[in-house]
This record gives C-alpha cells, sequence and structure tokens, in this order.
C-alpha cells in the first residue's frame, strides 16, 4: 500500500451557466405546505416543462399528464384539509424499469408490453408519502449501457445535446439537471445513478442494498441493482432516500435502518480517506483522462483543507473480481428477456447477452453468489485504515450520444469498459456509493467522482458530501433552459 501524501492543487472553476430553474425539493415540500404553492400548479409546471423539452431532451417514455393532475387536485383537497405528509403535492417521476399500476414496464425495450396490476413498494412508498406520479423516464434496453438511446430515440445531456446524459438512469438525470424536477429515483446496477449524476452535475446516491425495495423483484439482477435518488443538492437526495426507504415482505436484502437526512450538516470528524485512481480488472482497455484525474485530486485537496487526512491507496479488487459481475448480470438480462412479448424486436446485443446468461444459471452463478462474502472480506480490509475511499466516477466526460450506435458486441463492450470501469465494483460489494459533482471539462461537459463506503456507511458518506458542497457550491451551476 502507498503512503504517499496528495500534494495541493488549485480547484477547477465552476460552469454557471444558468439560474436555478426549479426549486429544491425541501423548499417545494414547505411552500407546498404552506399554501405558498398548489399541488396543481407544481404539477402543471413540470407537465409543461416535459412536453416543452421532449422533442430535444428525451427525458421521458410514459407522460399522464390527465391522471397526474387528478391526483394533484386531490393532493391540494388534502393540503386544504390540514394534512401532512412528507411528499404531499409533490410531483415525480420514476425509471422506466419501475412498475406502475396501470402502465407497461418495458425498462427500454420494444413491444407490446401489458400493463402492470400493481405499483412497485417503491411506488407505493412514494405515493403514501404524497407524491404525484407524472410519468416514467426514458432508459436505454435493459439498463445495459452507460448512455440512455435506442428503440426510443437519444435522451440528450441538458448540459450539450450532443452527448449523452449517461445511464441507465439517463431520463431521470436529464430530467432532474434540465429544472423539470428538484429530485428523482433511478437504479444503479453499475453505475447507472452515479454515472449519469457525474456527467449532469447531480449528486447520485447508490445505497446499501435492500435500502431501497426493488419489489416486486426480490433482489434485481442477483443483487447488482439498487434504487436510488439523483438530486442537485445533497440534502434533497438525502431526503428522498429517507422517504423511499424501507422494504417489502419479501425482499431478500432487509438493511438496518439508517436516518440519512440527519446527517446533512453533521460534522464527520476527522477522516482517513484513501484516493484511489486504478482501474479495477476489466480484461479490455481503459485510461483515466486527464481531467478527469485532475478532478480527482482537486477533490482531495478541498477534503484536505476541510481536516481531513487524504493518503492515494487502493481496494485490493483481484484479478477475479469482474468475474463475479458478468454472470449476475448477464443471468439479469436472461430474466428480463423472458418477459419480453417480442423478442425478436430486441437489439441483437441484448439477444447475445441473454443467450450468455441463459447458459451460465447454473454452477457459474451459484459460484458467484457464494464468493461474494471473500470478495467482501478482501475489498473491505481497506476500511481497517481508511474510513472512506475517494475515487472518479467514469474514466471519461461523457461521450457523444451515439457513441454506441452501429457497432459490434465486442466493440460496445470494450467501449463502455473505456467509459466506465470504476463504478461497478460496489455493486458486486452492494455497499454504499454517493457521486458529487468536480466541476466540468475546458468545453463545459459535467464530470464527478464518487465517495465509496463500507455497508451501511450512508450517513457518514453524505455528511462528507454535504460538506465538499458547501465549498464547491456545485448546486449554483445549471443548465440553459430547455423550454
Amino acid at each position: 500500500m502507498s503512503t504517499e501524501n496528495v500534494s495541493d492543487r488549485a480547484p477547477d472553476a465552476t460552469d454557471q451557466r444558468g439560474a436555478s430553474t426549479s426549486p429544491r425539493l425541501v423548499d417545494q415540500v414547505a411552500d407546498l405546505a404552506s399554501g405558498k404553492l398548489t399541488s396543481v400548479e407544481a404539477t402543471r409546471t413540470a407537465l409543461d416543462r416535459i412536453d416543452a423539452s421532449q422533442p430535444t431532451l428525451n427525458a421521458f417514455r410514459i407522460i399522464l399528464r390527465e391522471k397526474a393532475l387528478a391526483e394533484a387536485a386531490e393532493a391540494d383537497r388534502r393540503l386544504a384539509a390540514g394534512e401532512r405528509l412528507p411528499l404531499l403535492g409533490v410531483p415525480m417521476a420514476v425509471k422506466d424499469d419501475t412498475d406502475v399500476a396501470g402502465e407497461p414496464t418495458a425498462f427500454g425495450a420494444p413491444g407490446n408490453f401489458p400493463p402492470k396490476a400493481a405499483d412497485s413498494e417503491m411506488v407505493r412508498r412514494l405515493r403514501a408519502a404524497g407524491a404525484v406520479i407524472v410519468g416514467k423516464t426514458n432508459a436505454p434496453e435493459l439498463g445495459w449501457w452507460p448512455l440512455t438511446g435506442g428503440h426510443f430515440g437519444y435522451t440528450r445531456n441538458p448540459w450539450n445535446r450532443d452527448h449523452t446524459p449517461g445511464g441507465s438512469s439517463g431520463g431521470t438525470a436529464a430530467a432532474v439537471a434540465a429544472g423539470i424536477f428538484p429530485a428523482l429515483i433511478g437504479s444503479d446496477g453499475a453505475g447507472s445513478v452515479r454515472i449519469p449524476a457525474a456527467w449532469t452535475n447531480l449528486v447520485g446516491i447508490k445505497p446499501q442494498r435492500g435500502r431501497i425495495s426493488t419489489w416486486p423483484h426480490a433482489e434485481a439482477f442477483y443483487g447488482l441493482t439498487v434504487n436510488g435518488p439523483l438530486a442537485r443538492t445533497v440534502g434533497d437526495a438525502a431526503l428522498l432516500l429517507d422517504i423511499a426507504s424501507g422494504n417489502h415482505d419479501g425482499d431478500i436484502h432487509r438493511p438496518d435502518p439508517v436516518s440519512v437526512s440527519d446527517a446533512v450538516g453533521r460534522d464527520p470528524g476527522v477522516l482517513r480517506i484513501a484516493l484511489s485512481l486504478r482501474i479495477p480488472f476489466t480484461g479490455t482497455p481503459s485510461t483515466l483522462h486527464p481531467e478527469i484525474r485532475r478532478a480527482v485530486w482537486n477533490t482531495a485537496r478541498v477534503l484536505r483543507s476541510l481536516g481531513h487526512h487524504v493518503v492515494v491507496d487502493d481496494p485490493d479488487y483481484g484479478i477475479l473480481f469482474g468475474l463475479n459481475f458478468l454472470p449476475r448480470s448477464y443471468a439479469g438480462l436472461d430474466d428480463w428477456t423472458q418477459t419480453f412479448p417480442e423478442p425478436e424486436l430486441a437489439d441483437p446485443r441484448t439477444r447475445l447477452k441473454a443467450r450468455y446468461g441463459r447458459a451460465i444459471h447454473g454452477l457459474p452463478l451459484r459460484a458467484a453468489r457464494a464468493a461474494e462474502p471473500r470478495m467482501r472480506r478482501r475489498i473491505g480490509a481497506i476500511f481497517d485504515e481508511y474510513d472512506i475511499v475517494l475515487a472518479p466516477t467514469t474514466a471519461t466526460p461523457p461521450p457523444r450520444v451515439e457513441a454506441l450506435d452501429g457497432i459490434s458486441s465486442w466493440e460496445t463492450d470494450k467501449a463502455v469498459t473505456a467509459l466506465c470501469p470504476y463504478a461497478w465494483p460496489w455493486n458486486v460489494l452492494g455497499w454504499p456509493s454517493v457521486n458529487v459533482p468536480a466541476g466540468f471539462t475546458e468545453t463545459g461537459l459535467p464530470i464527478g467522482v464518487q465517495l465509496m463506503g463500507h455497508e451501511n456507511s450512508e450517513p457518514l458518506l453524505v455528511s462528507v458530501a454535504a460538506q465538499l458542497e458547501s465549498v464547491l457550491h456545485w448546486d449554483r451551476s445549471t443548465p440553459d433552459q430547455w423550454w
């Protein structure tokens, strides 16, 4: 292990192109409770912004205007009667991998999917907190790529429409970054919350496995995928995480409850932080972009200025670590494709990976799951010396929207690995990680870094992320208006 200390470097200047176009979630909740804002007003504003931006931003698959306005009117009646709930009257959307009663769950795939009979547990909890569901956001087919495009067109980055917002929660990130919503929930199976958060100047929390229920799936993609919030501020992300957290009786993973919002503004004390730039073993080439490298070092400098000790060191991933991820992800693809009403319409690359998954559902999948505790012990040894790990979220800035078009499955794998080799290990382990904005490239594209913790460490990570926000003020930087 290296004990090289981090040298001081000047932080990058941030791009402050626009003024905030949407209130913070905490302010929206307060305005609804006080009567300063009605749910119908808030919901109509969100819907109008969706309609105005959809031809170019393309953040949505399903828009529920009439249903949402009816729900908003009912929320206003409840507010007027004195009822108070954490999200009463707040308009929200969910990703296309999430069940909403009466709507299909296609997860970016083509075909005539039947409507779902019931809400997912997460949507049930959002509704129980008073949220108004206005639609479902766009995602790449089965969330397999870190770009959001495919059968239903490109979702574009609000900071530069020639570039992707990332994926697979790209529609969710684009809708938040563009100012349509202050915060939403996406899903993360290999970085699918953190990657789009990094590429759109957002906070993205990948929580502990099981923190937010994935029911009606007892676990998603064999434990790789979790649900987590994206927001412009740490406080909004933490609030939404606390509201959505909880389990269904059928969930496999049921972590001990934690209160994350309480950690915003709380002094975490003096921490030892490992700065890790090592790319976990991937099997295909990947190189850290110099502007991303600089962003990580700049963040380390800010952490040192806050009193923390930052030392260059790396988790012991081991060369076989990636072999744990592939069986679970391929088997998960196969499970999803079994639900396709017209599987022949799927992308050929999806069909190929699903065939791999069908072949490894037996012993390889069982071996991958059995190896997870040993991997946790080996990689978790870094927390014997450090409290958290600081690392890049992606290896490059956001690519152009068409970066994966028209190439083979193998070329796609190489391209994805080159873009995003850093996020997936924490999905294998099931531990929390938080992307925080880390400035912009010379051409104005957002980039991010991640704070990675041990089991159930969301409060600590959120506390440190809030410290960084208090210095860097990334929430003051917003893209140009899209309507």
